[in-house]
Parts: structure tokens; sequence; C-alpha cells
């Protein structure tokens, strides 16, 4: 009780009267704008923020999937903002039509590059550091580490270290000898260099897509057999050059499709309709000087021509219509392609005839290269292939293209037009098969349905950071085996003479053994049992007679 009755009077001391003057609050040192500067970049520079920014990343990647982008389909993005006037301009400004090209994607894209070099820099000069090492040295109590052992041994203490020497290097240990009687060993640096190498290689994959964003362009075309394609950059449905691709410098070959080879499984069961084949048998023209080479397209299989790649990336069919005004003038005679909706190739499409007078006229609906006879569901195909082709068509007049505004060849705009009506006032519905013709209502003239072709979507990519990507990816795959198989253990081994109280015993000596790693490790025990029992075996083969003894824990 005398100890606190110091401690008493200094607290009666502390306490302040009410005329005693208040002690000034302590001064605390402030941070400063280079403080302030240190702090951001560390935590930019950490590996949370690093993980944060690339989640963040592919969440913003989400709204490129969900709208359209103007660099894609400018057609489907102003009709987009035609129908959707209230919400159209503010997701706009915000760039949702131009995702991967907006302020803020990139600022995340180069957020993430900036967190990850400034993550890897500082911890490789501390991984090269801890390579340059030694291992530490061995601690006092080696009874306290996750897994230790103790053996008493007839060997001398440089016999025990020689073995349990032995015994690390084959398992792989750094070793070193701070002193005679404890002995260190090290291993799993590949564990960091695995984690070093991921992030790495992550910073790889982002180094690729840029420069495949950058330096590289992609153009998708359609083409129906018969046809002939001559690569220019306003000859491609779509295309999408990157911001430093001239494309004027576009290789400029030349590609015919004479055939579409597509077979399907016609047996009765669970693979019916399901495609078998699909192959495009195209000549090549490469330049305008050399002549044209037979060449084949398959799934999975382009040509390579002049730095680019030729994909096949799907197929249809384009039924051959022809539009005449009352007069029997052709309006219009094309190979109009229909897109595929469903496993059948139920595919929507459009006919526009701009021509047409005194109204422009439009056609949409069905192909059905299979019809099922009845209708009873709606138009609908049974199967794939063109066994019963038909055209299912509604006819539409009025102005085609309402304000001049772009807008895709596969949707039909309707705004400012009206469905055309037979004399009784129900809509003039068309139902056509290969030859057939049908007579507008009206004198508006006719439509005929002439033939049937298939057709062949190509895309023709040029990715210069494709081979980054894909060695970085190798590369991060091997990372990530390292990191997760390979532990970084330490294991030490300390030496002692054991205590005799009989001066006449035979000396002997104390081994302890024990062995700590970064994470959880069930191998740690069978690394600390086998120095053990090597000394064991040691012993034994130097006096069979005294075996030595051994705990473990």
């Amino acid at each position: 009780m005398a100890t606190d009755a110091p401690a008493d009077a200094r607290v009666k001391q502390r306490k302040k009267g009410k005329g005693e003057p208040r002690r000034p609050e302590p001064a605390l040192p402030e941070l400063g704008p280079l403080g302030l500067l240190r702090w951001g970049w560390r935590q930019l520079t950490s590996m949370r923020t690093a993980l944060f920014l690339l989640l963040l990343l592919s969440v913003a990647a989400v709204p490129g999937s969900i709208f359209p982008q103007r660099n894609i389909d400018a057609g489907r993005v102003a009709d987009y903002i035609a129908q959707n006037p209230t919400t159209s301009p503010w997701l706009d400004r915000l760039g949702f039509f131009d995702v991967y090209a907006s302020v803020w994607f990139s600022a995340i894209y180069l957020l993430l590059f900036i967190s990850l070099v400034g993550c890897i820099v500082p911890r490789t000069r501390v991984h090269l550091a801890a390579l340059r090492a030694r291992p530490p040295k061995a601690p006092a109590r080696l009874h306290r580490l996750d897994e230790h052992a103790e053996v008493t041994t007839s060997l001398s203490p440089d016999e025990v270290l020689e073995v349990a020497r032995g015994a690390l290097r084959r398992k792989r240990f750094r070793i070193h000898a701070h002193d005679g009687v404890s002995l260190s060993g090290e291993s799993g640096y590949l564990r960091e260099s695995g984690n070093l190498l991921f992030h790495l290689a992550l910073t790889g994959i982002i180094v690729g897509m840029a420069v495949g964003h950058v330096f590289g362009w992609r153009g998708d075309i359609i083409l129906s057999e018969g046809d002939k394609f001559a690569s220019s950059a306003g000859t491609y449905n779509t295309i999408s050059p990157g911001p430093w691709v001239d494309t004027e410098t576009l290789p400029p070959f030349v590609l015919s499709l004479d055939k579409l080879d597509v077979d399907f499984n016609e047996t009765p069961g669970r693979g019916f309709g399901q495609p078998r084949l699909f192959d495009a048998q195209t000549r090549l023209q490469r330049d305008p000087e050399s002549a044209a080479s037979r060449e084949t397209v398959s799934v999975n299989h382009p040509i390579a021509v002049d730095g680019a790649d030729i994909f096949l990336l799907g197929n249809g069919y384009t039924p051959v219509v022809t539009v005449r005004d009352a007069k029997g003038t052709v309006l219009y005679r094309e190979a109009t392609p229909f897109l595929p909706q469903d496993g059948n190739y139920r595919s929507v499409g459009v006919i526009k005839v701009p021509s047409a007078a005194p109204k422009q006229l439009g056609f949409t609906g069905f192909f059905l290269p299979t019809a099922e006879p009845t209708f009873a569901n709606g138009p609908a195909s049974v199967f794939p292939d063109a066994k019963n082709p038909e055209l299912a068509l509604s006819v539409w007049e009025g102005n085609l293209f309402p304000g001049g505004a772009p807008q895709s060849v596969y949707t039909l705009n309707t705004d400012e037009m009206k469905q055309v009506t037979k004399a009784d006032g129900s809509p003039a519905l068309i139902r056509l098969k290969p030859g057939q013709t049908y007579q507008l209502p009206g004198d508006r003239g006719s439509i005929t349905f002439d033939s049937v072709k298939r057709f062949a979507g190509l895309s023709v990519r040029t990715d210069p950071g494709a081979p980054i990507s894909l060695a970085s990816a190798l590369l991060a795959t091997l990372g990530l085996i390292l990191g997760l198989t390979i532990k970084r253990r330490r294991v030490f081994v300390r030496v002692r003479p054991a205590a005799v109280g009989d001066p006449s015993a035979p000396a002997a000596t104390v081994v302890t053994i024990g062995g700590l790693s970064k994470d959880s490790d069930p191998g740690l025990a069978a690394i600390v049992t086998g120095i053990a029992t090597a000394i064991d075996g040691a012993t034994t083969n130097a006096e069979p007679d005294h075996p030595a003894e051994r705990t473990e824990s």
C-alpha cells in the first residue's frame, strides 16, 4: 500500500482548481504538402489499392456490354438516343456510349498501371536485398517455434551440424552458420519471385491491351456467296481503328467468297440440328500485283494477310429480293442479310427501298430456313438448314431516315412510317417462298423472293499487343503457381553438450531443431522430422548399440 500513496498524490496534483489556468493543448506536428504526397503515394501503391482498382476496372467495363458503343455501331447508338431522349444526353456526356475511350475508364486504367508499378519496384528492391542477405541467426529458444524437435545423440556437435547441413541442402535450403553451435537455413525465395512475376505480368497485360487499343484496328464484313470484298476503310460494314492508326495504310487485299460449307446434324436425338462444320471457301488476292490463291477459313483457323487475321465469326442467310414499282421498274435487287436469332436460324432482317415513290418503302420480318408450315405460334423454323425456306414480312411506308440520323441496316425506324394495309384494313403480311411474287396493295408495286444464299460474317483484326498479352498471361500463370505452391521456410539447428552426472559416461550432444513458415505449412513438420531422422540414422551407423533419444512436438 505504501507504493500507492505517491500515485494518489500525483493524481490529486493533476486536478485543476477553478482559478488555475488551463494548460495549452499539445502541438501536433503538421503533415505538410510533401507529407501528404508521400501518404497519397503509399496508399496508391499498396496492394490493397491495386486489387481495388482491378475490381473497379472490371466493374467499369460493364456499361460497355450494356449500352451500344459508338465505335462499334453508330447506328445503334443513334437509335438508342432517339428512343431514350431523357436519359441518353446524360449517358452520352458521361461517356457511356464510348466507355473504353472515356476519361473515367482511362483514369482507372492509368491508376492501376501506376499502382502496380509503384508496388512492384520497392518490393523488387526488398526481394533483391533478401536474396543477397544471409539467413538470420538461430533463436535461443527453438522450442517456441511452430515446429520443433529435440534429439540426444552420441555424435559430436561438429558431426551433428554436418549431418544437418547435408539434410538441409537436400531440401534446397540456403545455409549459413553464424557460430559453431548453430545452423540457419532458409528456402522459398521463389515464392516472392513468383508474386513479383505475377504482378509484373499483370502490368504486361495492361501494356499489351494499351498497345492493341492504340495501334490495332478491327473491321467486320458480311460477305454473301459469290460476292467480292476489297479492303479499304470505306468498304467495311463496321470499322474500329485505333487512335494512332492511319486508315489509308490498311492491307489492300481482295477477298471473294466462293462457297460456305455448312453441315448440320440431321440424326434425331439430343444433337439434332447442331452444327458440325463451318468452312468458307475463298479466293484471296493479297495485293494488287499478286495472283489470287484459294484459302479456307474456319472457326479458330483464320487467314493471315499483311499483319492482319481474317476470322470466320458467324454465318446466316441472305435472301435475294427484288422490289419493283407499279410499272415494273426494278427499285431494289440485292442479297439482303438476315441475322439468326436462335439455333434453328430464325432470322430477322430489314429491306429498305428509299427510291420508292410517292413514299419510301420498308420491309421487316423473318427468314425461316425450314419454315413451320402452320405458323401456329408465329413464324418459326424447325431446322437450321434451308430445307423449306420462306420469308414472312410486313410492309411500311413513309420516311425511312427521320432527321437524317444514321441507323443500323438491320433495324427499321418506324417513327415517321405507317404500316401498309390491304383493302379490308388488315395489315399486309407477306409469306413468300423462292420464286414467288407478292403484289403490294394500292398499286405500290411488287416484291419477289428470287433465291437464297448463305453469308459469312468475317472479322479482320490487327492487334500488335496480342503477343505481349499472351506472353504476360503465361508468365502470370507461372508466377501464380510459384506463389501458391512454394512455401517460405526457415529451419534452425542448435547443439549443446548434454548434462552428464557420471564423469565416466560417454559424452552426448543435445540437438534442438526448430522451424517456422510465413504461412500455414503442413510440410514444415516433415522437414524438421527429416533432419531429426537423419541425425538418428547417423548416430545408429556410428554406434549401433546406443541409438539416439528423440522428443518431438
